[in-house]
């Protein structure tokens, strides 16, 4: 049998599994991405954990044909990294290359969404699909688009970034130095983002007694849960976000059309009163025949879907 490797590359961790070729992780463990030190420290770093898990497992290094990496950052043609989203390291490295010689093992890699979307198409909720869209909805949005046995990446490794579609002319200020932005609405930090502009003018509700009165306390899910329980300051906070998410999964829908949409990351943790809310108003953004048979699906791989993707780029 034939082992290959995944790593989800983090700004502050690092995941990595060992699997077999049928896409099951026999170890996974997680370390410091420490990136400070330097794109060499951390490969050579990652190859030795491997290196470790392997030993443990008692299997060769022989038999490991393949290392899948995911990168936050556009990546073309699999192999360089036009810029990285948190790292202090140069732009347009080759990491294929590097990983490659430090290891002997080809080496192949991805933006970190679009494998956490190979991870869901090939072993979870997309499973059975051939056209589908993963959306994570975490501090930021970010999307992988899955075609016909293909991942999406675009020209320059920036295709799935759905989450800087614009949403409103002249919106709200994105990371990305935009305006407008999906993500500014629909992430974690915009549902964040809009209840601390609430809460300045209404402290009577869930949310507020939820955090004790401490702003600095405040997230996604307190939203959430109180919305659960019927809080109406919520609730109006969840109506707002739904509005958000279906108008940029409408435009998802109308562009390309998939089988089905699978919804990852922090936020999609809140369940069917936000999904409820988003099928409801759904159709006043994407075409009718763009729904008929759609399927809106949370992930189900968590986070074993970035090394399961991870090392399907190499199996």
């Amino acid at each position: 049998m034939n082992y290959f490797v995944g790593v989800d590359i983090g700004g502050t961790n690092s995941k990595i599994g060992l699997l077999n070729d049928q896409g099951d992780i026999l170890k996974s463990t997680s370390i410091k991405t420490d990136s400070i030190e330097g794109v060499d420290y951390t490969l050579n770093k990652i190859w030795e954990t491997v290196l470790e898990m392997a030993e443990e497992l008692d299997i060769s290094r022989d038999l490991i044909k393949g290392i899948g990496m995911g990168i936050p950052g556009p990546v073309i043609d699999q192999k360089k990294v036009a810029f990285f989203a948190n790292f202090p390291w140069e732009k347009n490295i080759n990491i294929s290359e590097k990983m490659e010689e430090i290891s002997g093992v080809k080496t192949r890699l991805d933006n970190d969404v679009n494998v956490i979307a190979l991870g869901e198409t090939l072993y979870g909720a997309g499973k059975g699909y051939s056209k589908s869209v993963t959306i994570a909805l975490g501090t930021g949005v970010g999307g992988g688009i899955f075609v016909d046995g293909k991942l999406i990446s675009g020209a320059t490794g920036a295709g799935g970034e759905i989450g800087h579609m614009k949403l409103e002319k002249e919106g709200k200020l994105c990371g990305c130095g935009q305006k407008g932005c999906f993500e500014t609405y629909a992430s974690a930090t915009g549902v964040i983002r809009e209840t601390l502009s609430r809460l300045q003018i209404n402290k009577t509700n869930g949310v507020y007694k939820a955090i004790d009165g401490d702003l600095n306390k405040l997230e996604a899910k307190h939203v959430f849960d109180e919305a659960k329980k019927g809080d109406e300051f919520a609730l109006s906070i969840v109506d707002y976000v739904a509005e958000y998410l279906s108008m940029g999964i409408g435009n998802v829908l109308n562009i390309i059309n998939p089988d089905v949409i699978i919804l990852s990351g922090g936020v999609a943790l809140a369940g069917d009163i936000l999904l409820d809310k988003v099928k409801e108003k759904l159709p006043n953004y994407a075409l009718a025949i763009t729904i008929e048979n759609l399927k809106i699906k949370l992930g189900e791989l968590g986070n074993d879907a970035g090394i399961k993707g991870a090392s399907a780029l190499t199996i």
